[in-house]
């Protein structure tokens, strides 16, 4: 007997999304019925190294930081009406998510529900270390590295799912496996039913990025116009027995999900529409079609797929040394010519180190790190200049002297600067490699 269509909602984009969208999209789902799933996407590559430094500072830490908040709301609707959630907010520390899960359930006066926790993604023990150096070359023996972290596939989360799991926690899943993985389990597909998996990648491709595709990163006022914007609802995906997809959003949301929305968000970071590589397979989008079929809901058909790849991506993270960076105001007549002077002055004082400078309101997000656009833009004569400086070291006492620096442009001029704010933090740096898929194996860990 053929499964009936799968709802999978997403109630996060990235790490630090709206806490509010949650339940909008779990009412939703129940007021559609059948089956369904609450995705969350919150990891990125920057996101997953802050969070190896949170779990180095505190070994009980390491998971997403706001994942009370993300699933307090809606924990016992999902629980109540069986939408079974997936995430990756486990992130550096999976484990401890799923413990503060169960936490948060009792703290609920719920039952604790069937939680599976995926591992495999973790490469940091020193078993994989000539593997990744092999990957890597001979500079890995110079890499102080904190971890290592590869992009895994659906397998384990759905053996998980077809174990009963209610609520799955992983670290560093790709993005689209989020829907990939409740898509296969919920519909039986064989890992290497290559059309399907591509359609539902694709799913999960537009659904990973939250808001993006119901108009939040569209919007621009006057081009592209976009109601309610703030009151996003967050998509919603309804896929049937093939894969194939009709995307929409919350009910009585705001936002928009038409032709234009979903062609950016389809095409967003995708290299090569005829091959976008996944864990889980090649999804290949060249002859891709959307239909408008209903106010706020455009149907994907045409995906097909190709064998997925042999080897999965790795992102080691290793010691970068420290960022140190400093900002400084100047305001009203001659302002920008004082922030240029002040950044001169710096440049003199920390001539052994390497400076960022950028002056916002003038050049900042089209700057560069040697400075050349700025030396090649004219003066504006902007009379609002907040003039920023940042310098990465390996030592930290030398990253510092920028932190004392600017604080001491106060009084040392130029003149009417204000405003300063400094920051030291430590750093990670990342190298990415391909590892052949056989050295990474994934399993889960159900708790009850």
């Amino acid at each position: 007997m053929a499964a009936g269509p799968l709802l999978i909602g997403c109630a996060a984009g990235f790490s630090g999304d709206r806490t509010d969208v949650a339940e909008p999209v779990v009412r939703t789902l129940i007021e559609r019925g059948g089956p369904a799933f609450l995705v969350f996407e919150t990891l990125a590559e920057r996101t997953l190294a802050l969070a190896q430094l949170a779990r180095r500072a505190n070994p009980q830490g390491g998971y997403e930081p706001r994942l009370d908040a993300l699933l307090r709301p809606v924990l016992a609707s999902c629980l109540r009406h069986g939408i079974r959630i997936v995430g990756n907010f486990g992130a550096a520390n999976p484990d401890g998510a799923a413990a503060r899960i169960a936490a948060l359930a009792r703290e609920l006066g719920l039952p604790v529900p069937r939680i599976a926790v995926i591992h495999g993604d973790d490469l940091s023990a020193p078993a994989y270390r000539p593997l990744l150096r092999s990957r890597i070359g001979l500079a890995f023996d110079n890499l102080d590295v904190l971890c290592a972290n590869a992009y895994i596939g659906a397998d384990s989360l759905v053996d998980a799912l077809d174990a009963g799991a209610q609520i799955v926690v992983a670290g560093r899943i790709a993005d689209p496996t989020l829907a990939v993985a409740p898509a296969r389990a919920h519909f039986g597909w064989a890992a290497d039913d290559w059309d399907r998996i591509a359609r539902a990648t694709m799913a999960g491709h537009l659904l990973e990025c939250g808001a993006q595709v119901t108009g939040g990163y569209f919007a621009d006022p006057g081009f592209k116009d976009v109601p309610g914007l703030a009151s996003l609802g967050f998509p919603i995906a309804r896929l049937d027995e093939d894969g194939d997809c009709v995307i929409g959003k919350a009910s009585r949301s705001g936002g928009v999900v038409n032709l234009q929305t979903v062609k950016e968000q389809l095409l967003y970071e995708v290299h090569d529409p005829s091959g976008y590589l996944t864990p889980d397979v090649v999804a290949d989008l060249s002859a891709a079609e959307l239909h408008q079929v209903a106010p706020d809901e455009v149907a994907l058909r045409g995906v097909r797929g190709h064998p997925r790849p042999e080897g999965l991506k790795v992102n080691v993270f290793h010691e970068g040394g420290w960022l140190a960076e400093g900002e400084i105001s100047y305001a009203g007549h001659g302002a920008e010519r004082r922030a240029r002077l002040a950044a001169d002055v710096l440049r003199q004082r920390l001539a052994g180190l390497r400076l960022r400078i950028d002056l916002i309101g003038v050049v900042s997000i089209l700057g560069d790190d040697d400075g050349g656009l700025l030396r090649a833009t004219t003066a504006t004569g902007a009379r609002d200049v907040r003039l920023r400086v940042a310098a990465a070291h390996e030592d930290r006492d030398a990253a510092e002297q920028l932190v004392h620096e600017v604080g001491a442009l106060y009084t040392c001029g130029p003149a009417g600067g204000g405003g300063v704010r400094t920051a030291m933090r430590p750093r990670l740096n990342t190298l990415s490699c391909i590892v052949p898929r056989e050295q990474v194996q994934t399993t889960y860990r159900m708790i009850d």
